[in-house]
């Protein structure tokens, strides 16, 4: 794959990097995060409102006369890339990505700005697992009211509006107060999902329409989460070789092994595919250009390298890896469940498949 420059990081884009790591260094230890997922409050709102409303990352995607920061899918692929780096429990995928994403196609300009300023969380209510394009479960109107269950909802707990579908068409914002929230079980702790179940909820507001709404919000999560697979996959890999240059058998670093050697060779260069695919789906997104293809190759491509590279991370790591304590196990579980998330690999390679006129064999 040849190097695009316009692919590489601005100043401006590495400077926003520097920022959000020094603040997820200081402030989302790998202890930290293993405390929380045994606890029932697994989210991090403290790191969420450094994050959305001290840094205004919460607002990348929406324009500045809404109160957000004018800038885009770039920028936004940084900071996911970095939260992938630290698998931090913060609802930025769901909220700053898909959320934003489905209230712009509405234009509902007054919950746009209000996400902007991370004083509202907004979580839309289709499962995690949906791919673009794929159908999606919707509630009942009934005599005005919303009735129904949708479930695997990614970080539904924490929210304070909900954006229903609904079986007339329509895209509703309902306040989560009116919603029962039931978590279910999910394999990545640090995004929790859980059934939304809706009796009766009166008082929603339509937004619009939700076909093409949801559509581009689930566009939208599904190219920039290759980018948080590629932060989960690059903290593998550099926390693996980090561990393999000190640890010692035979008097000599294990790292030093030629067997060892080729394995982290062969994962460094996945991983830098990765990165190029990953890149390439974000720009793809802030200008519009061959995006759904882009969007496609880079969840082709960025589940199983992301699988990999964690699951090397835990096999090289020896015995200590497979201790509760050492935080390898949260970036396998955050790589196993994105690698359904959003549309699992194989869904995205059919898609591209019609996307380029290539038949089935």
């Amino acid at each position: 794959m040849s190097t695009d420059p316009d692919l590489l990081h601005s100043p401006e884009e590495e400077a926003l990097r520097a920022a959000v790591r020094d603040l997820l260094t200081d402030h989302c230890d790998a202890a930290g995060v293993i405390a929380r997922t045994e606890s029932d409050a697994p989210h991090d709102v403290p790191l969420w409102k450094s994050l959305a409303g001290g840094m205004g990352l919460a607002g990348l995607l929406v324009p500045e006369e809404l109160a957000g920061q004018g800038a885009g899918h770039r920028e936004a692929a940084v900071v996911l890339e970095e939260l992938g780096r630290s698998v931090a429990p913060v609802p930025y995928l769901t909220s700053a990505v898909v959320a934003t994403e489905a209230l712009l196609a509405c234009g509902a300009d007054d919950l746009l700005a209000g996400l902007a300023s991370a004083t509202t969380i907004g979580v839309l209510a289709v499962g995690l697992h949906t791919a673009p394009g794929a159908p999606f479960d919707r509630v009942r109107l009934e005599g005005g009211a919303l009735r129904g269950e949708l479930t695997g909802i990614a970080d539904a707990a924490v929210a304070d509006v909900l954006l229903v579908p609904a079986d007339d068409g329509g895209l509703y914002a309902v306040d989560a107060a009116a919603a029962a929230v039931v978590p279910q079980v999910s394999l990545d702790l640090t995004r929790p999902v859980a059934r939304v179940v809706l009796d009766g909820a009166r008082g929603a507001r339509r937004l619009g329409e939700a076909e093409p709404a949801v559509r581009r919000a689930l566009r939208a999560g599904a190219g920039l989460l290759a980018s948080e697979q590629l932060g989960v996959a690059e903290w593998a890999l550099t926390e693996t070789v980090r561990h393999l240059k000190e640890r010692r058998q035979f008097d000599r670093p294990v790292g030093g092994f030629q067997a060892l050697k080729h394995r982290l060779a062969q994962l460094w260069l996945q991983v830098v595919h990765l990165r190029a695919a990953a890149r390439a789906a974000a720009d793809a997104l802030a200008t519009g250009t061959d995006t759904d293809v882009a969007v496609a190759v880079a969840q082709a491509y960025a589940a199983p390298v992301a699988v990999r590279a964690a699951e090397e991370a835990l096999q090289l790591h020896g015995g200590i890896g497979m201790t509760w304590e050492h935080p390898v196990h949260l970036y396998l579980k955050r790589a196993k469940a994105d690698s359904i998330a959003l549309g699992t690999a194989g869904a995205h390679r059919t898609a591209l498949a019609e996307l380029i006129n290539l038949p089935a064999p």
